[in-house]
């Protein structure tokens, strides 16, 4: 054998030619390159709305103005013999709250009144209320202002029945009360209340509420004096204590 028969014996052992008709070894054969998908992001995502940074209570103890309506059922306890009365009617409160701890609060009232011998008529007030928040829920007010009662009529008895009274005159207690009553007074009051938030715009809640009334009555005869030609009235004055319950929907 010569040496270039050798050279090619060589060769072929190294790197075997394939021949036709013989398959050629799957690890011989070229794998193509697996792709990976890069994913596409648009230039400008869709925005996302952040959380809120303060719950509905820190909100509600900010400062800013508040308003309120509600309803009350009360009762009105006469002293010294003054007529007792039933109250219900709408209640309207509004302030301010100043800080975390204070408002500076005013309610009015208007109350239909029903009581003893047929007794109706309205039972009003106004107060300022200065109001100490003692926790997130609970609050503290004690208020003065004005009250006064107004009667339609009663069937209560005559005080002055069988006496002549030719010049205005007042009573010094109201043992005996007059027949009718309309005046106004020095009226105070002390509440207590609890509020749930319902959202960063209302909230809800119930107040347990004192009240004392010192109501200056006037029952005007509608006869004038012979001297002076000026109306006869007699005046009684009526001490009052009383509570109700409130249920308000309040708004800031």
């Amino acid at each position: 054998m010569t040496p270039i028969h050798l050279l090619l014996g060589s060769l072929l052992a190294v790197s075997p030619i394939p021949q036709a008709g013989i398959a050629t070894p799957t690890s011989a054969q070229s794998i193509p390159a697996r792709v990976t998908a890069t994913p596409v992001f648009d230039e400008d995502p869709p925005p996302r709305l952040s959380l809120p940074t303060e719950s509905d209570r820190e909100l509600w103890r900010k400062p800013g103005f508040r308003f309120g309506l509600g309803l009350v059922y009360g009762r009105f306890y006469g002293i010294g013999g003054a007529p007792s009365y039933n109250l219900i009617g709408p209640t309207i409160r509004g302030g301010l709250r100043l800080d975390e701890a204070w408002s500076l609060m005013g309610s009015l009232q208007y109350l239909y009144a029903t009581g003893a011998a047929g007794a109706k008529g309205l039972r009003f007030a106004g107060t300022i209320e200065p109001t100490w928040h003692a926790t997130s829920h609970l609050s503290l007010a004690a208020g003065i202002g004005f009250g006064g009662i107004v009667e339609q009529g009663s069937s209560r008895p005559d005080p002055t029945q069988g006496l002549e009274l030719n010049s205005s005159y007042t009573f010094p207690d109201a043992s005996h009360p007059l027949s009718t009553c309309d005046g106004v007074g020095v009226a105070g009051l002390l509440r207590a209340q609890w509020l749930f938030v319902m959202g960063p715009r209302s909230s809800t809640g119930l107040a347990l509420q004192f009240d004392g009334q010192w109501t200056a009555c006037v029952d005007d005869t509608g006869i004038l004096e012979p001297d002076t030609a000026t109306p006869i009235v007699r005046r009684q004055w009526w001490p009052h204590l009383g509570g109700s319950l409130t249920w308000e929907i309040q708004w800031r």
